[in-house]
Order: C-alpha cells, then structure tokens, then sequence
C-alpha cells in the first residue's frame, strides 16, 4: 500500500525546523501539487534553495511537516499560485496513484492531508479569532479563548463482503473514480468501527453480513481519513439492492474472474487480492 515504504522510515514528529538548502517543499493550489515531471510518472517537487530564488520569504509560511530517513519536508502556504519556476507546474494529487518513487508519493499525498487541516483551521472556530502554531507539538491554538486543535483524521471501514467464492464489488455514483471497489463509509457519533461495518453495508446495498473480521488499516490523505479493514460474510439473502445516490453498481463477481494486479497503493485492492488468494489456496 502507499504508506509502505519501509526500509524507509516516516518520522511525523514536530518540530520547529526552518527550511534550508536541498529540503522539499511543498506548495499546493487547491488540490493540485507544484511539481516537475520527468516523462517517466516521477513527479519531482522543488528544493528549498530553489523555491526560495523565485520567491520572497515574506510572501510564505513556511510549516516543517515530518522527514523521511534523512530527507525533510515543509510546507509552503501562501499564493502558490504566483510562483514561476521553470519546468514545474501544478499537478492534481490524484496522480500520487502512479507516481514514483513511493516513498515520495506517500510524502506528497500526507503533506496534502495536512495542507488542508492547516488551510481549514486559519481561524479559530469557537470565537473566531486567528489562530497560532504551537512551538512544541502539532497543534493550532488560539490565543484568545485557548481552543486547542489537533490534525483531523476521520475513522472509516473497506468492508470486503464475501460470499463463498464471490465478492461483493461495487463501482461510485457521480465520481471520476470509475474502477470497482468495495463497500466504504465513516464511523458515526457514537459508532462502533464494527456497527459502521453493518450499517454502511446494509443501506449501501441492503445485504446483512456476519463473521466480521480485521484485515489492516490505512492512511487516506484524500478523505482525510484512517481506513480500517474487514472480511466479513453475507448473512442470508444476498440480493443486491444498490442505494443509487452512492453506488452505480453493485455486483458479485467470482474469485476467478477478478482480474487485476496489486498497485501497490490502495487497501481495496489488497483487499480484493487477498479474498482471490484465500479462494484459490482454499
């Protein structure tokens, strides 16, 4: 999955660390990332050293946001859209699904995560009044009523629902992600990971499963959300009654005809594979 870039090592923790030199920056536009392409799906994402030649450190904040091995990352918030450097221009995040190396795209695709708590949390949201980096730890405060908030990261379920040698794959309404995926959804206010599971997948398909069971968990910086994963089997009648306001599909498809390979991004298509495997060492 994209967060696996191990023998490479992510380290979140804050610090108030100043750019310099060969550090990455990254300046995102809405939901497209400053970036170069060199023909071969690397995006490459500019230095400090050469960011700051065509920019003036007034115009930007710069925010530290977490190193991988020995490489650092910062933040640059500001007008990204002014900044003229030669070869880069902006890029929608979505690429991060084909970009390499992955360890840059995972980099690429958390800094967004934070890029938008940041850009949503400007102002403080109890009183109003602006609000303040933290020097010690990972936080925006406000100085006026001493709110305190952390990075948002919503819980939420894959739900691979089996059905002998059959999986229930379903495809979006309305979205310009078209592949098949599997029941998905975020946990409610007092919701059990597990009650998501039921309720997710009974009123995107109106189908009863059991058996649930823990697969992995993910980090989706695009929904912002933790992703947690489960097997589970269909409960009794397993007719297909698709809510059309999310789904455009809604279908069970056998193990042998799920014909697909591993990208090494996305826990759904793990997911998917692993049920195959199970079926055909079975």
């Amino acid at each position: 999955m994209i967060q696996d870039i191990y023998p490479k090592h992510l380290d979140n923790h804050y610090e108030p660390y100043k750019p310099a030199g060969k550090d990455t920056i990254f300046c995102f536009e809405g939901s497209e990332i400053l970036a170069k392409d060199n023909g071969e799906s690397e995006l490459i994402y500019p230095v400090y050293e050469e960011f700051a030649s065509k920019t003036s450190d007034a115009e930007y904040k710069y925010i530290y946001l977490f190193s991988i091995d020995d490489d650092r990352f910062f933040l640059a918030m500001g007008n990204c859209n002014k900044v003229l450097i030669e070869g880069y221009y902006f890029y929608g995040v979505n690429l991060f699904r084909k970009a390499k190396p992955k360890d840059r795209a995972f980099a690429a695709i958390t800094a967004f995560h934070l890029y938008n708590w940041y850009k949503d949390n400007i102002f403080c949201g109890r009183c109003g009044k602006a609000m303040v980096h933290d020097g010690r730890e990972r936080m925006m405060r406000c100085e006026c009523c001493r709110n305190m908030v952390y990075p948002k990261i919503c819980p939420a379920v894959i739900v691979a629902v089996t059905n002998n040698d059959k999986i229930l794959l379903t495809k979006y309404a309305g979205r310009t992600y078209t592949n098949y995926a599997l029941i998905a959804g975020f946990t409610e206010i007092g919701e059990t990971i597990e009650e998501t599971v039921h309720r997710e997948v009974m009123e995107e398909v109106q189908i009863r499963v059991k058996n649930l069971t823990y697969y992995k968990s993910q980090p989706w910086a695009l929904s912002g959300s933790l992703l947690t994963g489960f097997f589970c089997e269909v409960d009794g009648d397993d007719y297909i009654h698709i809510d059309e306001d999310e789904l455009s599909l809604g279908t069970w498809v056998e193990a042998k005809d799920l014909d697909l390979e591993d990208d090494g991004i996305s826990l759904t298509r793990e997911m998917i594979l692993e049920f195959k495997r199970r079926v055909s060492n079975a």
